[in-house]
């Protein structure tokens, strides 16, 4: 669990800092410090009982920051503000965190590192952006950014949750369908034969899998659980989840679609980082962390190495292979040109737009493969119960 550290320090230039670090132990907290440029002169762990959620959800951040943003616009002090935020949280948790954020900047920590205590409560690039906005002393533009991004991915979650709403209702009735035939229908064709070895080989073989579903639902049951966990364990592993992660966005039909929404993601990211002040080696870093792909980020390590190096970012980016032709050639204009958040923020809004229609499509992808799992199975029982209800029909006769 990570931990809270509120240090003083000493800057390259003899300047004493005070401030509140988040890190996983000791060691990693020394070495942040180090990597700052900074000599700790005191520090001891920063202890706190308040009771907070496990994270926000997007809808949550982007209502936070929309207020921040219209109250600091009209004049008020981020003091003011947050204490009218923190009245305005319905839950009393999401409230308690905000509470001690609002005391720990009134009592003159900065408002990032009030953020950073709290840990993955609040995201890391939310708590960038806070601290370019607390170094340029435009906390109220980059409240606004913030605002529209979480918007923009509040949209995007809610554009998925919707188109995914139809193929998951049809995932429902075909895996209902086919417990139900095996289960309840298939087993009562053994009552049209005295012998069961006379059936047609299609209704037996589906008539033996009903009896066995029904026999031993239980270790079918712990079986699918099994496969879950194992799956779900498997991808945990470093070079199953790479290679994994590269198959979302490198397999045939779906991966373009899946790169278009992680284009959109990382240019309104990085529109919105780049404006505030960021350098431009961070940007990369935080952008490519909220794909939450393990390939991209693995493509970006070597990215952000040649960004250091001297080379441009589009070349970089293209040799990288990971978005598509024009996205790079629009990041070379906005370099060549100067005004790469300007171009970037404008290339955001039309990959919003391609994002949406690729979600469509993704889901559209999955209707008919349900339908057509449907048909088949409603298929193989009507191959196997007219045969077998003709032929017992006819011994009657």
């Amino acid at each position: 669990m990570p931990m809270s550290f509120t240090y003083t320090a000493k800057d390259a230039v003899g300047n004493i800092r005070k401030g509140v670090m988040t890190a996983e132990d000791e060691q990693e907290f020394l070495a942040k410090i180090r990597e700052k440029g900074m000599y700790v002169t005191e520090y001891k762990e920063r202890q706190s009982n308040v009771k907070t959620v496990k994270k926000f959800k997007t809808k949550d951040l982007a209502f936070a920051t929309r207020q921040m943003a219209a109250m600091l616009t009209s004049g008020l002090t981020l003091v003011k503000a947050l204490d009218i935020l923190c009245k305005e949280q319905e839950s009393e948790a999401a409230r308690n965190v905000w509470r001690d954020v609002y005391e720990n900047v009134q009592k003159g920590e900065s408002f990032s590192d009030s953020l950073e205590v709290h840990g993955s409560v609040f995201p890391t690039l939310m708590t960038s952006m806070v601290g370019a906005g607390e170094a340029s002393g435009q906390m109220d533009i980059i409240m606004q950014r913030l605002s529209d991004y979480y918007a923009n991915q509040n949209k995007i979650s809610n554009t998925i949750k919707s188109a995914m709403v139809y193929p998951i209702i049809l995932a429902v009735l075909t895996v209902a369908v086919v417990i139900g035939v095996f289960v309840f229908i298939m087993p009562t064709f053994s009552q049209l034969y005295d012998d069961e070895s006379k059936m047609p080989a299609l209704s037996r073989a589906m008539m033996n899998i009903g009896k066995f579903m029904v026999k031993h639902w239980l270790i079918l049951v712990l079986l699918l659980f099994a496969i879950i966990f194992v799956s779900v364990y498997m991808l945990k592993l470093p070079d199953v989840r790479m290679k994994w992660d590269r198959f979302i966005i490198k397999g045939p039909a779906f991966g373009k679609l899946v790169v278009k929404i992680y284009t959109a993601r990382f240019a309104q990211t990085m529109a919105s980082l780049y404006s505030s002040g960021l350098p431009m080696v961070e940007c990369l870093k935080r952008s490519a962390d909220t794909l939450n792909n393990s390939y991209i980020s693995m493509k970006f390590r070597d990215i952000v190495d040649e960004v250091k190096s001297g080379e441009t970012l589009s070349s970089s980016i293209q040799r990288a292979d990971i978005f598509d032709s024009m996205f790079c050639s629009i990041i070379y204009v906005g370099e060549e040109s100067g005004a790469l958040d300007e171009i970037l923020a404008k290339t955001a809004e039309y990959y919003d737009e391609e994002a949406d229609s690729a979600v469509k499509r993704l889901c559209s992808l999955l209707e008919p493969l349900m339908l057509i799992i449907m048909g088949i199975v409603i298929g193989l029982v009507c191959a196997a119960f007219f045969p077998a209800l003709y032929e017992s029909i006819g011994q009657i006769g």
